[in-house]
């Protein structure tokens, strides 16, 4: 089974939507032996774009405003929400193209969406309708939910997107990935890793916050980026990397938080709102909180 086949057809607009995301991932995909350099730019948040962060930047959104279904979107490589069309049914956050510093040396980077129903992308996360994220690994893969089960599907030799997990669940595997200087960890969170290193988690950790999670997902968990001395609200982004990804855990049985509270139901407050990251399984969640709230 395909990707257009698999996607409910309750909501045409949502499905021509996701299909339209995918078919930018082949585009990004195909497009990293032509685009390694640096673009010479920053983001809004100061750090050093590269080629390929601009152009996948500039794809999504362009594909965005022709295909009139959406009518803004937010990216985190851009300081405002861009408007596109009024008649468009959704709004969209992405982050382009996560962990794009590990690109030149061939690790697994993705895009990371999240869609809402209206105009306003800067709502909380459990609002969405459906997020995504695409991986670029030794495979390229799209992990897609409507709040119908989470499901990954694999780009095959005839460039079509087919299934290879139907309704995931996420794993029950002891695995931390944990980033963060640990001399620079606050207490409650390094009570936390010292909890979890005593009962036998293996730490793995790449520094691609998609890749890290998607091997959360599948194996079980938990990956945190904690707020730490001197960035004590975080240093990961709530609209554009923790909510779309936290939304899709979450919608496979798993959970999210910012430490003290579930993620999704926060407001954001701008569009580059930092926060400390939780996001695996309930076990680890539940015990995260605990720490985090001093319980």
């Amino acid at each position: 089974m395909n990707l257009r086949q698999h996607i409910p057809d309750d909501d045409p607009e949502l499905k021509e939507l996701i299909l339209l995301i995918a078919e930018g991932g082949k585009k990004i995909q195909s497009s990293f032996i032509k685009k390694q350099g640096v673009a010479g730019t920053q983001n809004i948040y100061d750090e050093e774009q590269v080629e390929m962060d601009v152009w996948a930047d500039q794809v999504l959104g362009e594909d965005f405003c022709n295909s009139g279904l959406v009518a803004a979107f937010a990216s985190e490589e851009r300081p405002e929400v861009i408007n596109c069309e009024k008649g468009g049914k959704f709004s969209v956050v992405m982050d382009p193209l996560d962990g794009s510093s590990l690109m030149g040396i061939n690790l697994s980077v993705g895009t990371i969406i999240g869609i809402y129903a209206g105009d306003n992308p800067l709502l909380p996360g459990r609002e969405m309708v459906a997020a995504m994220y695409v991986l670029y690994g030794p495979l390229t893969t799209v992990t897609y939910t409507v709040k119908k089960g989470v499901h990954e599907f694999a780009l095959d030799a005839e460039g079509e997107f087919v299934l290879q997990h139907e309704d995931m669940k996420i794993g029950s595997s002891k695995i931390y990935a944990p980033g963060a200087l640990r001399k620079d960890w606050l207490p409650g969170h390094k009570k936390l890793i010292e909890d979890l290193e005593g009962q036998g988690y293996k730490l793995r950790f790449s520094g691609s916050f998609v890749a890290d999670v998607h091997q959360i997902l599948h194996k079980g968990g938990m990956f945190t980026y904690p707020g730490f001395i001197g960035r004590e609200q975080g240093k990961l982004r709530l609209v554009f990397e923790l909510n779309p990804m936290g939304f899709i855990v979450t919608q496979a049985g798993g959970s999210c938080s910012v430490g003290t509270q579930n993620n999704l139901d926060l407001t954001p407050e701008k569009i580059d709102h930092r926060v400390p990251v939780y996001v695996g399984g309930r076990t680890e969640i539940e015990l995260a909180e605990k720490y985090m709230k001093g319980d």
